[in-house]
């Protein structure tokens, strides 16, 4: 295992965002992007199916947001810091696990499903 301190984990999501092609960034609306240590018990529960959850979208899908779409909470992005690193043994695998991890919430703020997000190896 091996651990970031939480000022480079945050450049690092700082980072992956920031490399994002401008298409993707503009159309981040309404998107808070959050580090927590641990999924909350219930989420881990109902979505782990024996394996660590990196990260967790949640909010209203754009394809999903339809005129009376205002007035809403921030979709929410949770990277889950000591789950990556858990299974980390090194900066450049945590590195590359939080722009992964990053890249695949973010897919589903697009509507992108988990079969889509795999087979773009995200």
């Amino acid at each position: 295992m091996f651990e970031l301190d939480l000022e480079e984990f945050k450049e690092v999501i700082t980072q992956a965002i920031e490399s994002l092609p401008d298409e993707f960034k503009s159309k981040l609306d309404n998107v808070d992007v959050v580090i927590e240590d641990y999924p909350p018990r219930g989420v881990t529960r109902k979505l782990a199916r024996g394996r660590l959850i990196l990260g967790l979208y949640q909010g209203v899908p754009q394809k999903r947001r339809t005129s009376r779409y205002g007035l809403v909470m921030p979709d929410k992005i949770s990277i889950y810091k000591k789950n990556i690193e858990a299974i980390s043994s090194s900066r450049e695998e945590i590195y590359e696990r939080i722009r992964k991890t990053l890249l695949h919430e973010i897919g589903h703020h697009f509507s992108l499903s988990d079969r889509d997000l795999r087979r773009m190896g995200w």
